[in-house]
């Protein structure tokens, strides 16, 4: 298991580019969602079990809560929201591999998902809504809060990617130590717990994702219902 929380190694360079370990896991944990999603989809199209039931379940589960939240079709939505919860999951398992490093240990991983929600919210809510619809959210209440609604939109961005690196990388330090002190039995139930709090950390994360989006994207506000 990787403990490279605070900097990860370069493993090559060409020319300008740094290649480190951060990188190469992230291309990991990129290519099992893509291998989930290659053996997955067969069986989405057809009655089976297994995986193809599982990942029907995920999907259902994100659907049915975005459509509570967004009162809309949440079709449009879901490769988003289902992508980054397997995508963080991934990386957050990788780091209980022997020999192995989670991206999501490193800031800059989290920083770009993080950034990849700031930007899905502007996009998903002007294709949804249009450009008027969309800015006028930020003076709904009072044109004077508009200040503080864009430091609420850098705020919780910033959040995102602290909440998601500092619970996987104190995940880490902590395995790292009980390793390092008890050896590999007494730590196992420990391992165990960090596989089930990997994945709700995938969760929590894309739920969030869906709460910034409902803002967004929501059928109706008040400011915009038809009079009667």
């Amino acid at each position: 298991m990787g403990h490279e929380g605070f900097a990860s190694p370069t493993l090559l360079v060409l020319g300008p580019i740094e290649i480190t370990a951060t990188v190469v896991y992230s291309l990991v944990a990129s290519g099992l969602v893509i291998a989930i999603a290659l053996f997955a989809r067969p069986g989405l199209e057809r009655e089976s079990s297994g995986w193809p039931v599982a990942a029907e379940l995920i999907i259902e589960h994100f659907e049915d809560l975005m459509q509570e939240m967004f009162g809309r079709d949440p079709r449009p939505f879901t490769p988003l929201i289902v992508t980054l919860a397997l995508y963080i999951s991934a990386a957050n398992l990788l780091g209980l591999a022997p020999g192995m490093h989670a991206p999501t240990a490193d800031f800059s991983t989290t920083a770009a998902l993080a950034v990849v929600v700031f930007f899905a919210v502007p996009y998903y809510g002007i294709r949804t809504r249009g450009l008027r619809g969309y800015l006028g959210r930020y003076v709904e209440a009072s044109p004077l809060l508009l200040p503080f609604e864009i430091i609420t939109e850098f705020s919780r961005t910033l959040a995102l990617a602290v909440r998601l690196f500092g619970n996987v990388m104190s995940e880490e330090l902590v395995i790292a130590v009980l390793l390092s002190i008890a050896g590999l039995l007494v730590p196992l139930p420990m391992m165990m717990l960090a596989v089930l709090t990997s994945v709700v950390q995938a969760y929590i994360f894309a739920v969030l994702t869906v709460v910034y989006l409902s803002a967004a994207v929501r059928a109706q506000s008040r400011s915009e219902e038809p009079s009667r």
